[in-house]
């Protein structure tokens, strides 16, 4: 029992101290000029679909939830987090070149359809992420119109 003592003991001590190691969750301002949303006059259905499903990882606009505040947790949301802006960003989607767009929005029509995106795990704390299948269809008939048009 008193292994077990000290062994809590030390582990709340270690839990305390990691509260102190900080994580940056400052988004960078957002160019409306350079924003997917914006540039491509996003209908407001899509629109809300693709806020709610993609842009905490995908933007520069995420908002972390309260969970995302306590370590080691806040370590792995910031960790997902920038790996997804540097997958596909929608907030500079402007500065990326077009054959980078055509590759980033035929991953993101693949991911849609595996249902590899948005992520199981996140789905399960942000219920508005968890896309129906008639929402999927419509993101991916959004995103294939896109294609089109940036390759016509």
């Amino acid at each position: 029992m008193k292994t077990f003592k000290k062994i809590l003991f030390w582990s709340l001590v270690g839990f305390a101290i990691i509260q102190f190691i900080p994580t940056d969750k400052v988004n960078s301002p957002v160019d409306h000029k350079v924003n997917f949303i914006d540039v491509k006059k996003t209908p407001e259905k899509i629109s809300g679909l693709i806020k709610g499903a993609c842009y905490d990882c995908h933007s520069n606009e995420t908002v972390y939830p309260k969970y995302a505040y306590i370590a080691p947790v806040s370590w792995s949301v910031k960790s997902h987090v920038n790996a997804g802006r540097e997958h596909l960003n929608f907030s500079v989607w402007e500065t990326y070149n077009e054959d980078l767009k055509e590759s980033m929005m035929n991953k993101s029509i693949q991911a849609i359809q595996n249902k590899t995106m948005p992520m199981p795990g996140y789905i399960v704390y942000h219920k508005e992420a968890n896309l129906s299948e008639a929402e999927r269809v419509l993101l991916i008939k959004y995103f294939e119109e896109m294609l089109k048009s940036e390759t016509d």
